[in-house]
């Protein structure tokens, strides 16, 4: 009877810890919820209606690109490369126009530039003329000028305008463009206006340019 006393005492000890456990397979690795269910359970819960995983596609129309406020057209002279400058740099100085911002000009341009059309940017900013985008500038002629400087002869569609008062409506005052003389010079950022000639050269018409806008 010895020899059985320690397997009846292990058998009792199995027992007692079955009758705790209350049926449960978990063998206390993993609490049980409230609700019952086994966290250790395989299966994978099916989401919610709010909570779909489908991906939607966006429908809408793409965003549209903002308009040029100046379009710059090289004309017959688009190889050429004081041209190309113009092409680039220019923009940036029809902005400063229609923003009436002349250190815009200052900022970026050739001092010369920038005292060639600061004066007219800041009187129509107190004469309230503005320039009207959109806009274009059209190069009709290309000269070789002394010291590696190229003088471009353009026409521009517009220049400031003003309020008529009378007639309610801005005034065109060059209705069919206007002549414009730039001297590019090289710089290290590249091509670039250096002088904006007051008096035209050799004056020239513009009356039969087309614009694009």
């Amino acid at each position: 009877m010895r020899g059985l006393g320690v397997p009846a005492a292990l058998a009792a000890a199995v027992l007692l810890l079955a009758g705790c456990g209350g049926g449960s397979t978990n063998e206390g690795t993993l609490p049980i919820p409230a609700g019952g269910d086994d966290p250790s359970s395989t299966g994978t819960p099916t989401p919610s209606g709010s909570e779909s995983t489908q991906t939607i596609e966006p429908t809408g129309p793409a965003t549209a690109k903002p308009k040029a406020q100046v379009i710059v057209v090289p004309g017959n002279f688009a190889d050429n490369p004081a041209v190309q400058g113009f092409v680039t740099t220019y923009p940036i100085y029809f902005k400063a126009l229609v923003a009436r911002d002349s250190k815009a000009v200052r900022s970026y341009f050739p001092g010369f530039f920038y005292a060639d059309t600061a004066i007219g940017i800041d009187e129509a900013k107190r004469n309230g003329w503005v320039m009207r985008p959109p806009g274009s500038i059209v190069v009709v002629g290309v000269e070789q000028q002394p010291q590696g400087i190229v003088r471009l002869r353009t026409c521009r569609s517009q220049t400031t305008q003003y309020w008529n008062p009378k007639t309610r409506q801005w005034v065109r005052v060059t209705p069919k463009g206007a002549p414009d003389v730039y001297d590019m010079v090289k710089t290290g950022l590249g091509w670039m206006p250096y002088r904006q000639q007051a008096q035209i050269p050799k004056p020239y018409s513009c009356a039969n340019v087309h614009y694009p806008a």
